[in-house]
This record gives C-alpha cells, sequence and structure tokens, in this order.
C-alpha cells in the first residue's frame, strides 16, 4: 500500500511538472510571435526563464534579428537565472555570428535546465547547441511544443532546407471564386474585419509580392494599416520584368518610408531603372530567356532567401498564384471567401486552374477555418 502511494504521488509529481513545462513553452512560443516579420534574417524565438514555478525573465528576438530572445530573458532575470529553467521555442546557437553564442551566455549564467522545443537544422549549429549545453552539465529536454514551433519557425526551416522562404498565398474570393470584376475591374469582396486579419498578416511576414499587373490594375500601397503596426510594414517586391512600374504609383511615392524591391530582367531599360532607384527603390536582376512568358519563380525564391527573406506573402495576381501552385512552391494558404458572387464575367481567381486545385488538392491540408464578420478564413498547409 505505502509503494503504491509513492507510485502515485510520483506519477502525479510527473504530471504537474509536464503541465508547467508545456505552460511555461506556450508561453514562449506566444512571445517568440511578436517578433514575426520584423527579425528576419534571423528567426522569432521565444523564451522564458522560470525559477521554482516563478517567471523571473522573458524574452522574444528583437527587431533585426538580435539582441537574441534567449539574451534578452537572462538579462532581465539578472542573477535570478543563476539555477533556473530556460524554455525556448529553437535551440540555442552554438556558433559566433554577429553575436555570441547563446549557449555561452546560458552557460555563464547558471541556467540549470534547458526545455527546447525543437532543433535547429542550421548546420551552423543543428544540435550542437544542446550538445554544448549538455556537455556542460546543463539538463537539456527536447521536444515538448515541437509542432507548434515547427510551424512558428517554418520559413526558418524553409530557407535553411529548400533555399527559398516559406511561402503563404492569399487570396480573397468572391462566392463564385472571382477576385475582381470584368476587365480586372475591383470589386469590395471581403469586409473590414477579413482585411484587418490580412494586414496582421503583412506584419508577421517579412515581405509581401506581387505581380506587375496586379500595380498596374489597382495601385496598391502593400504596406500594413493597423494602428501603431505601420512601421512594421513588409518589403514590398514587384515582379517587374521591363520596369513598367508607374513613377507616380503608391509603391514608388512610398519607396523611402518602406522598402521597395523592383525584379526586373537584365535588359530592362536603364533610365527606368535610373529613375527608380533614384526615387528609393532597390533593383534586383534576373537573367530572362527573351521568349519566356515571365519569371522562373523557383529562381526568384532563391534569390529573396538569400536577402534574408525567410516568410513570403503572395497576394497578386492570378496568373503568380497559378505558376507558384504549379511549380509546387506554396507552403500556406490564407483563402478568404466573400459572401456575393460576382459573375461568370469575373477574373478567375488562380487564372487558368480552378480553385480545386487548392480546396481538393492532395498536397494541402485543411489547418483551420473561422469567420471573419460575414466572410469565411480558411488555411490549408502543405502536406
Amino acid at each position: 500500500m505505502i509503494f503504491r502511494l509513492l507510485e502515485d504521488q510520483l506519477a502525479e509529481r510527473g504530471r504537474a511538472a509536464k503541465a508547467a513545462d508545456q505552460r511555461f513553452m506556450q508561453l514562449a512560443l506566444t512571445l517568440g510571435r511578436r517578433g514575426l516579420g520584423n527579425t528576419w534574417p534571423n528567426p522569432a524565438v521565444g523564451a522564458v526563464l522560470v525559477q521554482d514555478g516563478v517567471i523571473v525573465g522573458r524574452g522574444w528576438t528583437q527587431a533585426g534579428g538580435r539582441p537574441h530572445a534567449e539574451v534578452e530573458a537572462l538579462a532581465q532575470a539578472g542573477a535570478k537565472a543563476r539555477g533556473a529553467t530556460l524554455y525556448v521555442t529553437l535551440e540555442p546557437c552554438s556558433h559566433h555570428g554577429r553575436s555570441p553564442p547563446c549557449a555561452d551566455a546560458l552557460i555563464a549564467a547558471g541556467v540549470a535546465r534547458v526545455v527546447s522545443a525543437i532543433e535547429d537544422p542550421n548546420p551552423e549549429v543543428a544540435g550542437q547547441g544542446h550538445a554544448k549545453l549538455r556537455a556542460a552539465g546543463i539538463k537539456v529536454d527536447i521536444g515538448i511544443g515541437a509542432a507548434e514551433a515547427a510551424r512558428a519557425h517554418a520559413g526558418h526551416f524553409r530557407k535553411v532546407r529548400d533555399d527559398r522562404p516559406h511561402v503563404i498565398l492569399k487570396l480573397a474570393v468572391s462566392s463564385d471564386g472571382k477576385i475582381a470584376g470584368a476587365g480586372r475591374q475591383r470589386v469590395a469582396i471581403t469586409s473590414s474585419a477579413a482585411q484587418q486579419r490580412v494586414h496582421l498578416l503583412r506584419a508577421q511576414c517579412d515581405a509581401i509580392l506581387v505581380g506587375i499587373g496586379t500595380v498596374l490594375a489597382d495601385d496598391p500601397e502593400l504596406t500594413c494599416r493597423l494602428p501603431g503596426l505601420a512601421p512594421r510594414s513588409p518589403v514590398r517586391v514587384v515582379l517587374d520584368r521591363a520596369l513598367r512600374i508607374p513613377g507616380a504609383s503608391k509603391l514608388v511615392h512610398s519607396a523611402r518610408a518602406t522598402p521597395l524591391w523592383l525584379i526586373a530582367a537584365e535588359t530592362a531599360e536603364a533610365a527606368a531603372a535610373t529613375k527608380l532607384t533614384a526615387a528609393g527603390a532597390e533593383l534586383l536582376r534576373l537573367n530572362v530567356e527573351p521568349d519566356a512568358p515571365g519569371f522562373d519563380l523557383g529562381a526568384v525564391l532563391p534569390l529573396l532567401a538569400a536577402r534574408g527573406i525567410s516568410r513570403l506573402m503572395v497576394e497578386g495576381g492570378a496568373k503568380v498564384a497559378a505558376s507558384l501552385l504549379k511549380q509546387d512552391l506554396v507552403d500556406e494558404i490564407w483563402l478568404l471567401r466573400g459572401p456575393a458572387p460576382i459573375g461568370d464575367d469575373g477574373v478567375p481567381a488562380l487564372h487558368d486552374l480552378p480553385l480545386t486545385a487548392i480546396t481538393d488538392a492532395p498536397a494541402f491540408r485543411l489547418h483551420t477555418s473561422t469567420t471573419l464578420g460575414p466572410d469565411t478564413l480558411t488555411i490549408y498547409e502543405r502536406n
């Protein structure tokens, strides 16, 4: 009987300890998401330091990628970090980059235990951070919150493994699957609630990409217009082979306030390039075959990744969306459906592909579906 009671007590303690680990890791994940879209070229990591069940330090990766989350948490904890447990959403770095290794900082601070959600696939880390901590006598547990951490760090993982950003395709379609009226006429499709959610997504992405057709038809600004989040607007990227973007466009006019990258062919007119760069735009040139219909998006994405972009939102147009799907370059789809139809003469959402290329495709699985006012937001993820 005594042994049974002891076993029950140990089991209860184990369950309580696991619940505490999960709770503190959830907080670290929540903190890390604060940095999404703001920390590139580094991942948006969250960290929490706990001493005897009490939070003594917390942090997340700061703008531009440093200080790292662990360093922020250690600075807040001070001497209370000694003997504490660190909950962190990604393996602490072990190499010297533009800042010293976080693993060394944790060892020097006397942290007793590190609970790490997931190993960093970066070859410069890849388990070496965990190994360094263990070699210093720190207990390391890996895997709590791993699935959620993998989603939060999907951009970092995709960039490291495939040399391209995590691509989020956003589509706002009418009830009959159209994105514009006849002749590309702009039509109000979704409500203000849906539009606010889209603007929040913009703030959580490193860059937003559109084709020149969308720019010429809609003259968008592609910034985040939520109160207080304008500084979190992503880099605007336009596929503009012949540099047809008007100098009077909203994108060019705001290029000095919010970065504008124009991807152009090597043969694009030099005079246009000079005017656009003088206005603050930055040109990225790609070699394009003269008879090619457009850019090879498989070459565009590595170009962006090389400049640090890991989370790329794609907002238009229909041809760009269809090309990405055909080349299997989409990782996540945000499909917003409005309640009203546009009609048979409207512009199809995916150019020459049916909408079932998303909704019924084995390449994607349903992640979540929710209502935003009168609209429905359905998120699909790559299988």
